[in-house]
């Protein structure tokens, strides 16, 4: 199964961009974070049209979470338990008997902010979630925009974001909690020294000068076997690009 997490920010700008995506790549499942479109107006048909069945929580202009895959979805949840609160962050399913839990991880805006502290918060109902999640699925992979950087290896300039937002040590110990369950960071482990990134600031022209830092995770349960993992570039490269890039596994 190959499985592809990208932050598209805004599906309504970027649905060609998908599109081009599942041509080019045909990936078995597609999560996608900040799609910014309310129900209502989500381009379901285009998506099925391509040969996707889809799946999505979204909000006007902010937010948002989708999952396309080409196998049918079971034991759906658009809502993160225990949290009351209206922003759409998490969609998650059975697809082919993997479970697949797909967050927008909030972003925190600046270290002991309000925001920070609502961000620590939804990751204590995220962990408290997924301990449920894995006691009955076995076979299971987080994914998305996790707006976490796990260590300096996954940032162009650790003295620059030392206890910057994404690289706190509350954000990173939170990271080690979630592979506390017994979560394999699956790129990393393919990849144990190598720099990589999937996330651009838009300004100071940072993709080409390779500033980057790799907050969109897959993360998997020690049942799903790795046999590849990487971070598809070209998309970046395209006129009026995400900020991300999608990241990718392919496992047995």
């Amino acid at each position: 199964m190959k499985i592809v997490s990208w932050n598209v920010n805004s599906l309504s700008v970027r649905l060609p961009h998908v599109l081009d995506y599942l041509a080019d790549t045909a990936p078995d499942v597609l999560a996608l974070q900040e799609t910014k479109v309310p129900d209502d107006k989500f381009p379901a048909a285009e998506i099925e049209a391509a040969g996707y069945q889809v799946i999505y929580a979204g909000q006007k202009s902010y937010n948002g979470v989708a999952l396309l895959a080409r196998q049918p979805f079971a034991h759906v949840v658009s809502d993160l338990p225990g949290l009351d609160d209206p922003q759409r962050r998490l969609i998650a399913a059975t697809v082919d008997g993997v479970r697949i839990v797909n967050v927008y991880i909030p972003n925190g805006q600046e270290v002991g902010s309000d925001k920070y502290i609502y961000k620590l918060r939804w990751l204590q109902s995220l962990y408290d979630f997924l301990q449920g999640e894995m006691a009955i699925y076995p076979r299971l992979v987080l994914l998305g925009d996790f707006n976490i950087a796990p260590t300096d290896l996954d940032v162009h300039d650790p003295v620059r974001w030392r206890d910057k937002i994404t690289c706190s040590a509350g954000e990173r110990a939170w990271f080690d909690v979630l592979l506390g369950l017994g979560l394999i960071d699956s790129v990393r482990c393919l990849y144990p020294d190598q720099p990589i990134y999937s996330w651009w600031d838009y300004r100071m022209s940072a993709f080409r000068r390779g500033w980057g830092i790799r907050i969109d995770h897959i993360l998997v349960s020690r049942e799903v076997r790795s046999v590849s993992a990487g971070v598809s570039l070209q998309p970046r490269m395209l006129e009026r690009p995400s900020d991300h890039a999608p990241v990718w596994l392919q496992f047995e």
